[in-house]
């Protein structure tokens, strides 16, 4: 896990902070017993192409990752095979950031994958932004305070849960809490629609402000 990342976490925590007063939601269903997965992603598609347009999502409540990063698996210390993610635009309320140090952390506990906590967008080659997926994420700490023993469910598969390692050199948990998260690509994604990565999404056309 690269310095650069742990500082993204804390900066984009500190702008959250700063903006937005603490979250308070109530959970909701992540995934309707029975459903077909298809039949799901469907539905958060259709729920989440609004923010084709990004200027959409800026109204709506997203901020754009204040340090700018598109991550990739290669700079996660991943095989670069995996893909990527894209740009993360956030909704502060959602996630109910608290603190920025010496973790990131948060009380929010929204799972409603049909007005996510998280857009994804991948960059253009003529500069725009493509919609590519959505995510939410949850800390681990207010899931279980809650009264829930298991990671939260969405079309039948588990969170993942990131918590970092103290025995490692890398921050597994990115500079945040142990928390659970959870994407859902509404474009094709061969390794599978609720991966953590894409191997078709480049951040080839993203030019980074701050250089890293």
């Amino acid at each position: 896990m690269t310095h650069a990342l742990s500082r993204r976490a804390v900066s984009l925590a500190h702008l959250i902070l700063a903006t937005t007063a603490m979250a308070t939601a109530v959970p909701l269903a992540a995934s309707a017993a029975g459903a077909n997965v298809l039949d799901q992603i469907a539905a958060v598609k259709a729920a989440t192409i609004r923010f084709a347009d990004v200027d959409v999502a800026l109204a709506e409540g997203y901020i754009r990752d204040p340090m700018d990063h598109c991550v990739t698996a290669a700079a996660e210390g991943l095989p670069a095979e995996l893909g990527a993610m894209g740009i993360h635009y956030i909704h502060p309320q959602r996630l109910g950031i608290t603190a920025a140090e010496p973790r990131v952390d948060g009380n929010g506990l929204h799972t409603d994958f049909l007005k996510p906590s998280i857009l994804l967008y991948e960059p253009q080659a003529d500069g725009s932004l493509k919609l590519v997926g959505v995510e939410n994420l949850i800390f681990e700490a207010s899931w279980k305070a809650a009264g829930n023993s298991d990671a939260p469910v969405f079309a039948g598969r588990s969170w993942d849960r990131m918590a970092d390692d103290p025995q490692t050199p890398a921050d597994e948990a990115h500079g945040f809490q142990a928390h659970f998260d959870q994407h859902v690509w509404i474009v094709e994604n061969p390794a599978g629609p609720l991966m953590p990565f894409n191997p078709e999404i480049t951040c080839e056309h993203h030019h980074n402000k701050h250089g890293s």
